[in-house]
């Protein structure tokens, strides 16, 4: 099903989360999408938040850096999210951003190495099992949460590049993919997310969910987006974004699902200078999407 979801990003301090939080929910937006940037925000506190402020909306983690997080930890902070709030957690993990890992001492050599042993672990962990492992980086001796959640949600996973795009499908039930990512470049994820899959020996289809920068309205709308596509040092032929109207940004959202995307998650530009009304607009492109 294609689904359109917004962005609370932890360029905004914590403290205005409430309010986006309840425009996104009173403006019919279905998810809203989180994630951990050092020395920011914690992932799992504000989605903790963000589900006991509502009743309704979903929210996504996408994502908290594997090297930073012992699996069993991660594991015990789903499934406690998950058993107070069952079915709207959508929780993910990935490599972290290097530098960022280097500054607190938990960079590893190999980061396919990590999410290759640390999400089945994890998953595993949210099915109930007590799993030992004895691998590079992920070591559990009979771990077993003593509260799983009743039905494990889906775990996510970053990835950009080739090999851990394959990697993801290999091992992870959805795959995020950052923004920046054109339409041509998901088409090319989303096949190799499904030859990963498809090694491993797995059956059915991974999730996609794609990250896509967008400002509403006329104004210095344009000039907002171009500015934080150069501030991420994005190449020419990677910025993608929408902006214009809902109508507009429904249309470029619809490219996306056309090649196969299952969820287009829009994110506002650091510098948005009305939180709460991107949160209605973005209500405004699910509903145009849903009709």
């Amino acid at each position: 099903m294609r689904r359109i979801g917004a962005i609370f990003q932890p360029a905004f301090p914590p403290e205005r989360l409430r309010a986006a939080v309840e425009a996104a929910d009173a403006g019919g937006v279905p998810e809203l999408w989180l994630w951990e940037d050092c020395f920011q925000e914690s992932a799992f506190a504000t989605a903790a938040a963000a589900l006991a402020w509502t009743e309704r909306l979903r929210v996504g983690i996408g994502v908290a850096p594997m090297p930073l997080r012992n699996v069993a930890v991660t594991a015990m902070e789903i499934a406690t999210i998950e058993r107070m709030f069952p079915g709207r957690l959508l929780p993910g993990v990935g490599h972290g951003v290097q530098r960022w890992m280097a500054q607190t001492g938990s960079r590893v050599a190999s980061p396919l190495t990590l999410m290759r042993e640390y999400v089945p672990a994890l998953r595993r962990l949210l099915a109930g099992d007590e799993v030992t492992v004895d691998g590079r980086y992920v070591k559990l001796d009979r771990v077993q949460l003593d509260w799983p959640p009743a039905d494990a949600p889906p775990v996510y996973a970053a990835g950009e590049g080739p090999k851990t795009l394959h990697l993801t499908g290999e091992v992870a039930d959805g795959t995020v993919l950052t923004g920046g990512t054109t339409v041509e470049r998901a088409a090319e994820a989303l096949a190799a997310i499904a030859a990963g899959r498809t090694a491993a020996g797995r059956d059915g289809r991974s999730e996609s969910v794609v990250y896509l920068m967008a400002a509403f309205g006329g104004g210095d709308a344009e000039a907002r987006v171009a500015h934080e596509l150069t501030q991420w040092n994005m190449p020419e032929d990677q910025r993608s974004a929408a902006v214009g109207d809902a109508s507009a940004v429904a249309e470029i959202a619809e490219r996306y699902f056309a090649v196969g995307v299952d969820a287009v998650v829009l994110q506002p530009t650091s510098d948005e200078p009305d939180l709460e009304g991107f949160m209605r607009a973005v209500g405004e492109v699910a509903g145009i999407v849903a009709r």
